[in-house]
């Protein structure tokens, strides 16, 4: 499956995420304990691929995912509705992240992606060679990813990986729109770059 076949998936999946999310947040909001504990289910694999992006420490990346939850909880009467949902709890884990690194006085280190939050290579067959397939193209777009420049792995997490719009991207980064635009074009660009050589290396490896 190619990078553009798994962002439809994840878009279908969205918007089905969507159709749902206004009646749980509004359970949430009046204090539906059983609504909270399914939203926090929802969404937790996700905040913590996006910690985990940014501090590539597993125990970091959950302590921020929880943290990131808890000032949701404590924020419920303001947080949006619907489609502006995710990126509001994203623009959360991603300054908790910041502020982290920003404390412990250190860049974030360029490790890779959490594999819940890869995209989505999962074979719907059992066949033990299409397995080993589907496997083989995960550790590949996660190397890929990992050579990438940091800010263009951002661009990949935010749009290609959670699907934000680039508006979204824009009002979260606080840059111009044109900039996100171009941003994001370039972290493409390099990506399929990275595939084509990571793919052609390992064709010659195999060849040997």
């Amino acid at each position: 499956m190619d990078v553009r076949a798994g962002w439809l998936i994840r878009r279908r999946r969205a918007r089905r995420e969507k159709m749902e999310l206004s009646a749980l947040l509004e359970r949430c909001r009046a204090g539906n304990e059983l609504a909270w504990e399914a939203l926090v289910r929802q969404f937790q694999a996700r905040i913590y691929g996006v910690a985990y992006h940014y501090v590539g420490n597993a125990e970091d990346a959950r302590d921020l995912a929880q943290e990131a939850f808890i000032r949701l909880y404590l924020n419920l009467a303001l947080c949006p509705d619907e489609s502006g949902f995710l990126p509001w709890i994203i623009r959360i884990t991603r300054n908790a992240s910041i502020d982290h690194l920003r404390r412990k006085k250190a860049r974030p280190p360029a490790h890779d992606l959490a594999a819940e939050e890869m995209l989505n290579l999962r074979s719907p067959g059992r066949d033990p060679e299409e397995l080993y397939a589907a496997d083989a193209r995960k550790r590949l777009i996660r190397r890929a990813l990992s050579e990438l420049t940091e800010l263009n792995r951002e661009m990949i997490l935010l749009k290609d990986i959670q699907g934000l719009a680039l508006e979204e991207i824009a009002a979260m980064l606080k840059v111009p729109l044109g900039t996100v635009k171009s941003r994001s074009n370039r972290a493409r660009i390099e990506l399929a770059q990275k595939l084509a050589l990571l793919a052609g290396g390992l064709a010659g490896e195999t060849a040997v």
